[in-house]
């Protein structure tokens, strides 16, 4: 049986906050949203892409005080080096506080949503480097010299390979 990625679901609080953080900063759109039962509260579909109904899930039924305890981040891909610098940029001007760490094998932007749950937005580099491994990189860099970074960074590492070579070195280890 292969499993793949389908959605999360979060249980919020504030639903006005977290509906234009996830909308207004990530991108997400509600494509559904209704009562899950009479008297229980409303559930919120989002999603980015038109294929799936939701990729996202949000519960309006969170009582506790404080950041969720339970779930340490989400991890979402892009496509560019451009999507992770427009990100940093938006997260930037809305005063989120920001995390670089690049893998190795990603550029990564780590923050949270305004409840505190965990986020990760990486871009995948060229390159397998064996995990965990995680170095702050600087966001204000061009792709160009990310990469050169993360090669001078990373590149003397056993592990260090173009993606394409690393033949499933990342599979099946226990």
């Amino acid at each position: 049986m292969k499993l793949s990625w389908s959605h999360a679901v979060l249980n919020v609080k504030d639903e006005d906050k977290i509906l234009d953080f996830y909308t207004g900063i990530l991108g997400f759109t509600v494509s559904d949203r209704g009562q899950l039962a009479e008297n229980a509260p409303d559930i919120i579909f989002m999603s980015q892409d038109p294929e799936e109904h939701h990729q996202l899930a949000v519960l309006v039924k969170r009582e506790d005080e404080g950041p969720s305890n339970s779930l340490n981040h989400m991890a979402f891909r892009v496509e560019s080096f451009d999507d992770v610098k427009t990100l940093n940029s938006k997260l930037t001007s809305a005063g989120v506080d920001i995390l670089p760490i690049s893998h190795g094998n990603t550029l990564s932007l780590y923050f949270s949503d305004p409840e505190g749950n965990g986020l990760e937005v990486f871009w995948d580099t060229p390159w397998h480097v064996s995990q965990p491994s995680g170095i702050v990189w600087d966001p204000s860099l061009d792709q160009e010299q990310a990469l050169a970074w993360v090669e001078e960074t990373f590149g003397n590492r056993p592990s260090f390979r173009k993606r394409e070579d690393a033949d499933g070195d990342f599979v099946n280890r226990r």
